[in-house]
This record gives structure tokens, C-alpha cells and sequence, in this order.
């Protein structure tokens, strides 16, 4: 069952000038140690900041809150897997929120994905709710 969806469209040349005006005082209010790390690392470093960006705008959409009612940017992270699939980590208040949100008997899965086409870049956030299967005995 879905529990929530979410989307977000960034301006990858707006994020790339918040970074210059602000630099690290921006990078530090909104990404992890983990997601700096990751965007400081490719060539296009404005543009992976921007999908992160609007990763964590599309999953408070989908958390039903948006960036309000307590939920910070930084209790919304993105890494990927070894095979470059982007995953949604959530903690503090969104992932308090995401356990209100999910029905007694089912864990809560986070679906994002990311694409860019500069100057834009784009997140689609999808929570589904599975039922918790019985381990077998």
C-alpha cells in the first residue's frame, strides 16, 4: 500500500549559487557529512547537491509535513548503493514520522529516484507500506 508520494523539481543553477553565496554554512544546514562527501567527490558538484535537494523536498511531501512541523533537512538523507541506486535514509522527526505513518503489522519502505537534464534536477519519493512476514519456523 502507498503511504505517501512526493516530487520535486531544483534549479541546479540556484543551488550552485546558494553554495557560492553561503558555501559551507548551506552544505552543513542541509546535507549529511555523507552526502557533502559524495557531491565534493563527482564533477558535477552543484548538480548532485541539487538532487539531494530535491530528494529531501519530495520526501517531506511524501511524509505528508513538508519542511515544517519540527522536520529538519538533514533528518532526510541520500546515499547510493554499490550500484549507484540512490536510498532515502530517514532520522530524527521524519523518521518518527514515518513511523506514525505506518500501519501496525507493515515496515515502511522509501523508493526515491534522482535524475538531472541541467539546469534542472528532479526526485520522486514513494513510501509504501509491506506487511511484516512471519519468519519461517
Amino acid at each position: 500500500m502507498i503511504l505517501g508520494i512526493g516530487s520535486d523539481l531544483a534549479n541546479i543553477e540556484r543551488i550552485a549559487g546558494t553554495i557560492e553565496r553561503f558555501g559551507a554554512r548551506f552544505k552543513t544546514r542541509v546535507f549529511t557529512e555523507v552526502e557533502q562527501a559524495k557531491a565534493e567527490r563527482r564533477a558535477d558538484v552543484a548538480g548532485t547537491y541539487a538532487k539531494r535537494w530535491a530528494a529531501k523536498e519530495a520526501c517531506s511531501k511524501a511524509l505528508g509535513t513538508g519542511l515544517r512541523m519540527g522536520i529538519s533537512w538533514r533528518d532526510m538523507a541520500v546515499s547510493n548503493l554499490h550500484t549507484g541506486q540512490p536510498v532515502m535514509h530517514l532520522t530524527g522527526w521524519a523518521a518518527e514520522r514515518l513511523a506514525q505513518m505506518t500501519p501496525a503489522g507493515h515496515e515502511a519502505i522509501v523508493h526515491v529516484t534522482l535524475t538531472d537534464d541541467h539546469p534542472w534536477a528532479q526526485a520522486f519519493v514513494v513510501i509504501e507500506a509491506r506487511p511484516v512476514r512471519d519468519p519461517l519456523p
